[in-house]
C-alpha cells in the first residue's frame, strides 16, 4: 500500500549544478583528509618505516572490508617500489593463511575503527611468532593501535559520504598514507628508475625504461649504406630496398661520412632535376646524428624529436655502421 501523499519523500534533485555541487564537496572533504596527515608524519611514521627497513622478510599487509582493498593496493605499491610485500586476507588467515607469514616478515594491519575483529583475532599468533606488528587505524586509543609496534593515525574529521556511513575520507587518507610509506622506503633505499623498470617490464614504462638501441635497431643485411663513390640514384635504390627513408653514405672501412635521406633527395631533385650523374657525396648531410647501441630508445627518441628527424644511424665507439632505426621502429617496441 502506497503512503499519503503528505508522507511521500521528494526525490532527491538531479540537475546538473547539485551533482557538479556535490561532487566538489566530497573532493574538497576528502583533500581536507589528507592535508592533515602531514601533522601525523612523526616518530610513529619513522618506527614504521625503520621496521620495513629493518624487515628481513617480507611485509604483509592485511585490512577487512574497504581497509582490505587499500591495504592489497598499499602491498602492490610496496612491492613495486623496492619493498617485497603481499596481502593477506585476515579472515583467512585464520583458516591456514597465517602460515604464510615467518618470523621474518613485518606486518602492516589496516583497521579504521581499530578493533576490526578477524584482525583481533590473529594477533596473539603474530605476538607468539615475535613479527613486528604496525598498524594504521583511524583510533590511536583502540585495540589494534595500542598492541602494535608502531601505529599511523589516520583519523578524519568527517566521512565524504553524507551518511557519514560509506569509507570515504578515511580510505583515501589511509591510501595515501601508504603511498607516503612506499615513497620513503623507495628513497632510503636509493630505488632508482631502472629498478622500478625491472619491477613493470612488460609495462610501457618498463619498455620506456629497459629498452635500448640494440634491442631494436636493424643490423646486417638490412642497414641502408652504399660506398662514398656511390651516385645519388645508388642511394635512391638502397633508399628504396631497406625502406628506412635513408641510407648512410661509408668509406671503405665502414665509418659513417654522412646520410641520405628522403628530405635530401627533395632538396636536390628541386636544385637538379636530374640526378642520373650526381654522386651522393654531394648531396648527403654530413653532420648526421648518430648514436651508440647502448643508448636507451626512449632517450633515442627524445633526440629524433629535438631535430625533427624520422631516422638516425647507430655506430659503435669508432664511427662504423651497425645499425639502422627509424621512428616507426620506435613505435613498434611501445616507447613512443
Amino acid at each position: 500500500m502506497s503512503p499519503p501523499p503528505e508522507h511521500r519523500r521528494a526525490p532527491p534533485p538531479t540537475d546538473a549544478e547539485t551533482l557538479c555541487r556535490t561532487g566538489r564537496k566530497v573532493i574538497a572533504t576528502e583533500a581536507g583528509a589528507v592535508a592533515a596527515l602531514a601533522s601525523r608524519i612523526d616518530a610513529g611514521f619513522v618506527a614504521a618505516c625503520q621496521t620495513m627497513l629493518a624487515c628481513r622478510g617480507r611485509v604483509v599487509v592485511t585490512g577487512m572490508g574497504k581497509s582490505g582493498h587499500i591495504a592489497g593496493k598499499i602491498a602492490a605499491t610496496l612491492a613495486s617500489t623496492g619493498t617485497p610485500a603481499f596481502f593477506v586476507h585476515p579472515g583467512e588467515a585464520s583458516h591456514g593463511d597465517l602460515g604464510m607469514i615467518t618470523r621474518e616478515d613485518v606486518v602492516l594491519a589496516l583497521s579504521h575503527s581499530g578493533e576490526s575483529v578477524e584482525i583481533l583475532t590473529i594477533l596473539p599468533l603474530l605476538k607468539r611468532l615475535g613479527v613486528p606488528l604496525i598498524a594504521m587505524t583511524g583510533q590511536p586509543a583502540s585495540t589494534l593501535a595500542r598492541q602494535a609496534d608502531a601505529h599511523l593515525h589516520t583519523g578524519v574529521a568527517e566521512e565524504a559520504c553524507p551518511l557519514g556511513l560509506a569509507p570515504t575520507s578515511s580510505t583515501t587518507a589511509a591510501l595515501a598514507m601508504g603511498d607516503a610509506l612506499a615513497v620513503a622506503l623507495l628513497e632510503a633505499r636509493g630505488f632508482t628508475e631502472e629498478d622500478f623498470a625491472f619491477s613493470h617490464p612488460g609495462g610501457s614504462l618498463g619498455r620506456r625504461l629497459l629498452v635500448r638501441v640494440r634491442d631494436i635497431m636493424h643490423t646486417g643485411a638490412e642497414i641502408p649504406w652504399v660506398p662514398e663513390h656511390a651516385l645519388v640514384l645508388d642511394a635512391v635504390l638502397e633508399m628504396t630496398a631497406k625502406n628506412l627513408g635513408m641510407t648512410a653514405i661509408v668509406d671503405a672501412g665502414q665509418r659513417v661520412l654522412g646520410i641520405f635521406t628522403d628530405g635530401d633527395l627533395r632538396r636536390l631533385l628541386e636544385k637538379a632535376g636530374d640526378i642520373h650523374a650526381v654522386p651522393v657525396a654531394a648531396a648527403m648531410t654530413r653532420t648526421c646524428t648518430r648514436v651508440t647501441a647502448d643508448r636507451l630508445a626512449a632517450e633515442t627518441v627524445r633526440i629524433m624529436e629535438g631535430k625533427r628527424i624520422n631516422a638516425l644511424l647507430v655506430v659503435d665507439a669508432a664511427g662504423r655502421l651497425i645499425g639502422a632505426l627509424n621512428m616507426h621502429d620506435l613505435l613498434r617496441a611501445g616507447v613512443l
